[in-house]
């Protein structure tokens, strides 16, 4: 068996990936960071899922943005109870840097 200790995605589905920063980020920052349709244009994690497993290069970017969240932003408020959201309660996203991929 391959125990990856250090890895924080190994366990991690893209599904879990993509709810998780959706109710972090919402798609419209995800969008934001990472510029693809499925996060622009109707977003929907199944679309999300459709695109980003037929896409390595924009998956790359999605586990990364994800590893930056949750290592570095707290968890919003649940989505169910409607709170007033204002500029400030956006996570800052200023300091994530893409890291280069190698194709």
């Amino acid at each position: 068996m391959n125990n990856q200790p250090k890895n924080p995605l190994h366990g991690v589905t893209l599904e879990q990936i993509l709810v998780e920063l959706e109710q972090r980020l919402g798609f419209k920052a995800m969008g934001e960071q990472v510029n693809i349709k499925c996060f622009t244009d109707s977003p929907s994690i199944k679309s999300s899922l459709k695109f980003l497993r037929k896409t390595p290069w924009a998956r790359d970017k999605v586990e990364a943005l994800y590893i930056h969240t949750i290592n570095n932003k707290p968890l919003h408020k649940p989505r169910n109870k409607p709170t007033k959201q204002s500029e400030s309660s956006q996570p800052d996203t200023s300091g994530f840097v893409w890291p280069s991929i190698k194709k």
